[in-house]
Order: structure tokens, then C-alpha cells, then sequence
């Protein structure tokens, strides 16, 4: 019964192979052959640089299975709209991002729980043990891209909120100088780069936008959605309506600059009054028993001493 298993087993991970191979996208002979010359032509490189050339060429092809089985997958999602947008904060703004994390989310189990179910029985492990341990890495693969995109997503938005009062200090001070505000916003994009390189790229892609014919609403809109941080969101509708009804942008910067120090000072009381309840487990679990120890071990150690004697 093990054997008739085992062999059922590679079967279908064989088929699950050949399933894989005919949803990578097929290059044409041309393609093919003019990539093997240019092959045939860079081996005399030293033989690093074609072990690195052959890891590449593995990562694309790796890459272009899981993008292939996104995109079949993707055709059964109604709307995918949302999850692009968290991919782009997340800092993936590639128009193949969502084929690939979707292809991720079936691939990662499938390869995760597939090798376990192969491997744990050939160790020695019963089948019980290997198939929950399957399981397990199976939910587990299909769990972290999900993991990986939120935190990336949760790193970007700390990154900038910290940076965006020193930002918009800086947007003052160069609007208050004379410069216009998209001006002003590249001149922001190239100083601020050294603090947060994540929201020096995203004000940036704001004059592309206005270059390209955009509106300047619209391109503020965008900045909001594409980072997804609330702070933001305030400052581009402040900007907005102060564009709209035609007040002083230097102004209002300045009062929204003050603002975001204020809350910036709030946000630092209010992690210095957590410190304390979160010092409460290191101290119970950890700093309190080897006070016990060292205060009480010798007392302790007297004490059976003294008992001993007593009974001697």
C-alpha cells in the first residue's frame, strides 16, 4: 500500500509539472534560436557571471509559471481593482503584479504541501503526521502573501507618515520663496529622498502626472490612493480646495504643517505611555524570576540546609 501511494503520489505531482509547462506563455522558434545564439556568444564569460545569467533565467521562467496561473485565475475575479491598489502601496505598481501574487496564493501551497506529502513519509514520519503537517504548510503558503503584502504595505505608510511633517515644512518654505507648487513638490521630491525614498518617488510621480496632461485635482487624488496614508489624504484635499476656491496655499500649508507637528508629538506621548504596559511581560516572564532566584535562592538554600540538620 505504500508503494501503490508513494506512486500515485509522484503521479500527480508529474501531472501537476506538465499542468505548470502548458500555462507558461510559449516563445517562438525565432525567439528561441536568436536566444540561444546570444547564449552561445556570452559562455565566454567567467563562470560566475553565467551561473548568475542561468539563476536569472530560472527566476523568469519561475516567474512566468506563476504569472501564467495568476492570470487564469484572475479571469474568475470579478474585480481586482482593490487588490491592485493595495499591491501599489504595498510598492508593487507593475500592471503583472496581481497575476503573480494571485498565481503566488496557488502556487506557494501547492509546492509547499506537495513537498512535505513527499518528504515526511520518505524520513520515516506516518502518513497522519505528514498529511497534517501538509495541511498545515499548505495554509501557510497561502497565507503569506497576504502576510508579506501587508506588512510592506504597514512599513511604507510608517516611512512616510514620519517623514511628511518634515515634507511639508520643507513645501512651506519653498512656496513661501517664490516657487510654484508643483515646483515646490519636485524641489520637496529631491531633498526628502535621504529621509523617506518611498515618499520622495510618490510626489514625484505627482508632477509626472501633471506633466503628462493630468489634472492637478485628479494627480492629488491619485497621490492619497496610492499611498493610503490618512495624513496624505488630508493634505492633497487641502490642497485641492485651496486650488478650487483660490486662497493662499502657503498659508494653509503652514497651518497644516503645524497640524502634522502636532500630531507627530501625539504619536510620540502616545508610544512613550504604552512602554510601560508593554514592559509588563519581560518583567513577569523574564527580569522577575532571576530576581526570585538570586534573592531568594541562598535564603532558600539555608533554610534546607537548616532543615536538614534538624532531622539529623
Amino acid at each position: 500500500m505504500l508503494l501503490i501511494a508513494l506512486v500515485l503520489i509522484a503521479l500527480s505531482v508529474g501531472a501537476a509539472v506538465l499542468f505548470l509547462m502548458e500555462l507558461a506563455p510559449s516563445r517562438s522558434s525565432a525567439v528561441t534560436r536568436r536566444l540561444e545564439e546570444v547564449q552561445a556568444g556570452g559562455a565566454l564569460g567567467t563562470p560566475d557571471v553565467i551561473r548568475r545569467r542561468r539563476r536569472q533565467e530560472q527566476a523568469e521562467r519561475l516567474t512566468a509559471i506563476i504569472q501564467a496561473l495568476g492570470e487564469k485565475v484572475e479571469v474568475g475575479h470579478r474585480d481586482t481593482s482593490a487588490l491592485r491598489m493595495r499591491l501599489i502601496q504595498a510598492g508593487y505598481p507593475n500592471a503583472g503584479a496581481v497575476p503573480l501574487y494571485l498565481g503566488a496564493r496557488i502556487g506557494l501551497p501547492m509546492a509547499m504541501g506537495g513537498s512535505l506529502l513527499l518528504l515526511l513519509p520518505a524520513l520515516g514520519q506516518p502518513w497522519v503526521n505528514a498529511v497534517l503537517m501538509a495541511v498545515w504548510a499548505a495554509l501557510m503558503g497561502y497565507v503569506a502573501p497576504t502576510f508579506i503584502v501587508r506588512s510592506r504595505i504597514a512599513k511604507r505608510q510608517k516611512q512616510m507618515q514620519k517623514a511628511l511633517p518634515d515634507a511639508l515644512d520643507l513645501l512651506v518654505v519653498c512656496v513661501e520663496a517664490g516657487l510654484g507648487l508643483n515646483q515646490a513638490m519636485v524641489r520637496v521630491a529631491e531633498e526628502i529622498e535621504r529621509v523617506s525614498p518611498v515618499l520622495s518617488e510618490q510626489v514625484g510621480l505627482v508632477n509626472l502626472e501633471i506633466r503628462a496632461g493630468t489634472p492637478r485635482d485628479v494627480a492629488f487624488r491619485n497621490l492619497g490612493d496610492r499611498t493610503g496614508v490618512q495624513d496624505i489624504k488630508s493634505l492633497m484635499a487641502m490642497l485641492i480646495q485651496t486650488d478650487r476656491f483660490g486662497t493662499s496655499i502657503a498659508q494653509a500649508l503652514r497651518t497644516h504643517a503645524d497640524t502634522m507637528r502636532t500630531k507627530r508629538r501625539q504619536r510620540a506621548e502616545e508610544a512613550a505611555a504604552k512602554t510601560t504596559i508593554k514592559l509588563v511581560f519581560p518583567l513577569v516572564l523574564f527580569i522577575f524570576p532571576a530576581l526570585f532566584v538570586i534573592i531568594l535562592g541562598p535564603a532558600l538554600i539555608q533554610i534546607f540546609e537548616a532543615l536538614g540538620n534538624f532531622q539529623q
